[in-house]
């Protein structure tokens, strides 16, 4: 997937994607062999977003009397990925800055985090997909050369699954804690654009609906299906962070320790029981709301399980404290 730099001529390029989206598939789900997810933890990233403004989209882009996407804040998209998310509601648009301009290095420039998540033991995955564009002025902005081979005549619902090896350069191909990446040579040649120079980075929320009033395209004008309508607070694609490897004067940035622990299912239906496993010993687990109101608490080595009842429809927050270090997850609980 161009994960090394090559002088490809535009034209021939562009030949390639058509081969890509007619026949072939790409680049499989994080765990498997050829995927080029990167993980959140990975040497490679050398900087995180500094800035972030989210201009928000519908809970349901057909009926406006939702009103808005309401989970998590810009902020949320700030620093490095740990799963805590903006949410950005139909074709919202997140845009976010860095200390340093990201350039178009050796290998993939930079990754988009999403948190979409498995719904089997192998490809597929829940996952909210959007559009990745950039810009070297930040006023024009250049989006990658998109492509989706998933079938688009029967709609994705918001319990549906995608196969991630049928997508390719959308931020959100890959589950949480993985990296969609980016590489900036495939844009090297485009007008206005200066690849060693980016210094805003945007995801636009993909509509996933296949009705053509609402409906967005991909590269080849083909719509792009994903799971729609999710008519929540935290609609729409949920941004987590961008993760920069190639940024210009930057080598390397300290590595935050985590405390490992994995939660299912996620979402849940309220009364359902969610499991929690526990990577470190002696690990203290914590479920807050979107207020920051701690609702559970209570410490384990393995396994802990948390009683959903009574919980209402929403985003809560689950966090893991150890000895090692911490990290967060969210928590859908429908």
């Amino acid at each position: 997937m161009l994960r090394h730099k090559g002088k490809i001529p535009l034209v021939v390029f562009a030949f390639f994607l058509l081969i890509r989206s007619a026949s072939a598939q790409f680049a499989p789900q994080a765990g498997i062999k050829g995927s080029t997810a990167i993980y959140k933890d990975d040497s490679s990233y050398v900087e995180w977003a500094t800035g972030c403004v989210v201009q928000r989209g519908l809970e349901n882009i057909a009926d406006s009397s939702l009103g808005y996407a309401t989970a998590g804040n810009d902020n949320d998209a700030l620093g490095k990925a740990d799963i805590v998310t903006v949410s950005l509601g139909d074709g919202g648009v997140a845009t976010l800055t860095f200390d340093k301009p990201v350039y178009n290095g050796p290998g993939f420039d930079f990754a988009v985090f999403e948190n979409g998540f498995l719904t089997n033991d192998s490809n597929l995955a829940f996952l909210e997909l959007g559009f990745v564009e950039v810009s070297s002025d930040g006023v024009n902005f250049f989006r990658f050369p998109d492509v989706t081979n998933v079938q688009d005549t029967s709609q994705i619902t918001n319990d549906g699954s995608i196969d991630g090896s049928q997508l390719y350069d959308f931020g959100g191909k890959y589950i949480a804690g993985y990296g969609s990446p980016f590489d900036l040579e495939e844009l090297k040649d485009t007008p206005g654009l200066d690849v060693n120079n980016i210094i805003a980075i945007r995801v636009i929320d993909v509509v996933g609906s296949l009705d053509s009033i609402y409906a967005t395209h991909d590269v080849n004008g083909r719509k792009v299906n994903d799971p729609w309508p999710t008519p929540f607070a935290s609609c729409g694609f949920d941004l987590d962070a961008v993760g920069v490897i190639n940024a210009v004067g930057v080598t390397g940035i300290p590595q935050i320790t985590k405390a490992a622990f994995n939660i299912y299912p996620n979402p849940v239906r309220s009364g359902q029981p969610v499991q929690v496993q526990l990577g470190d010993e002696n690990t203290k687990v914590i479920l807050t709301d979107l207020n920051g109101r701690q609702l559970f608490s209570l410490t384990g080595n393995k396994f802990l399980m948390i009683n959903t009842a009574g919980l209402s429809a929403g985003v809560y927050f689950i966090s893991a404290q150890s000895t090692t270090g911490s990290d967060n997850l969210k928590l859908i609980v429908q």
